[in-house]
Parts: C-alpha cells; structure tokens; sequence
C-alpha cells in the first residue's frame, strides 16, 4: 500500500518508510540539523526502533513490525511558546479520537498525552519544539501505538494493544492515514484559532477527569479530583476544597485499586 492513501492536504503527503533506526525524532531533527528541505506535514515511520523513548527519557517498549512508530513535522510558526500546550492538545486529540472510532469507545488521554483504553497505555506522545527567537519554527512530533503486539514484558507498565481490544490485526499504513488526517483536521483548528474548541474537546477526553482519583505529589498521596487544565498545561487538582496546579513530573497518578 503507497502513500497515495492519505487524503489530507499536507500531513503524511511525504512519507519516509524505515526498516530500523534509532529514534523516528532523533532522525528527522538529524534532516532538520543538516539543511535537508523536509515539507511541513512529513512522516517518518519506522518498522523497529531501538531507541524509542517517552516523556522525560522513558523507554517505549515496542515489537518489530508490529506497532506504529512514527514522527511528524509541523511547523507552527503562528502559535507563541506561552501557548505549546495547545499543540500537545490538537496531537492528542486527533490521536484519541482516531483510536475512539476503531475501538468503539473506551479512549482517553492520560494527561498530558498518555493514550488510555479504559485503564491500560495504548500509546504515548512526545513533542520535541525547535525555537527560533520567540517563535516554535519546528516542532517534532513522535507517536508510539501499540497497534499488534500481543505480549509485553513485564517491566511496561499497564500495556494494551488495538490487537488486544479487536481481537484481530489492524493495517498498521491503514492506520497511520486515518491518524494523520484527523491530526489535520485538528492542527487546522489551531491555526485558525479555535482555541476553546480545542481545550472543551480536549477536557471530554481527559482521562480521570471530574472523577476522585489517587495521586502521590511531593512525597505524599492522596485522593483528589482533575478539575481542570491550564492554558500553560498544568494539571488541576482539587483536594479538599482547595485548588493545586502541578506541571508535569510534579504529580503522578496512582493505579486503580
């Protein structure tokens, strides 16, 4: 299957297809680092990734051939770093909500960009924003599905594949089209500054959101409830009447009991 399935005007037009390579980010900044011309909406997509990693250096435990893998090249030039969160938002929600239509419900983002079915990881997102002044002159964006794989060792944690939930394989280019059209569609929304839009859309899918919830913050835990996210990206927490902002790494959410 070629390329010509993606039917959006630019994300996913110029597809690089890798047999193995270290990391899909690390390969398009190294493009980007050397002057090679790479057009706004290009994919890199890699069968094996021996490099893979999540937010804050995390490993991303991923089959040969069996997941998606892949990186994308925005370049959002009219969006002001005081406002990258919107950016985490548009990918997360064309990502969930590709996910949401296969699965038949069951999808959330983990704040700020886990992919959940129920309680379980289905995936994770890292946006990597080259800066140039005051301006986001690139931004890298890396997506790692568990679309096939059926086993996982036991260090990842709370895994879940499409495989898993659909009881059979799902076409891994199949579904890198659909991705890439819905994360259009959304990013378009950004551009045009449909910023409630975005951040309403974004809270119906939070994960945990509005429901009591374990966290461990500062060393201690306690129950608590999502009441909301800032326009910075923090997250908001109400824990016995009282309002609490974290930023990421500052909070952790607690496993299900």
């Amino acid at each position: 299957m070629q390329s010509n399935i993606f039917s959006g005007l630019f994300v996913g037009q110029n597809l690089v297809a890798l047999k193995e390579v270290d990391s899909t980010n690390t390969f398009l900044k190294n493009l980007l680092s050397n002057s090679t011309p790479v057009p706004e909406g290009t994919v890199i997509m890699a069968e094996s990734q021996y490099a893979g990693r999540g937010q804050q250096q995390n490993r991303w435990n991923s089959e040969p051939g069996k997941n998606l893998t892949f990186s994308l090249l925005l370049q959002p030039v009219f969006l002001s770093p005081l406002n990258q969160f919107y950016l985490t938002q548009v990918i997360s929600l064309g990502v969930a909500e590709t996910l949401n239509i296969i699965a038949g419900g069951g999808i959330s983002i983990k704040w700020p960009n886990d992919i959940y079915y129920n309680d379980k990881k289905l995936g994770g997102i890292l946006i990597e924003n080259i800066l140039q002044g005051s301006q986001i002159k690139y931004a890298v964006v890396g997506i790692g599905l568990n679309v096939n794989q059926q086993e996982f060792p036991q260090w990842v944690p709370n895994p879940v594949s499409l495989r898993q939930i659909l009881h059979k394989d799902y076409d891994l280019r199949l579904l890198l089209s659909h991705l890439c059209s819905r994360i259009e569609g959304w990013y378009l929304r950004l551009k045009a500054s449909k910023l409630a839009d975005i951040s309403a859309a974004y809270l119906a899918l939070l994960y945990g959101y509005r429901q009591e919830r374990s966290f461990r913050a500062n060393g201690q835990e306690f129950i608590g409830t999502i009441a909301g996210v800032t326009q910075q990206g923090r997250l908001q927490v109400q824990q016995q009447g009282i309002l609490q902002e974290y930023n990421f790494k500052e909070i952790e959410f607690l496993h299900q009991k």
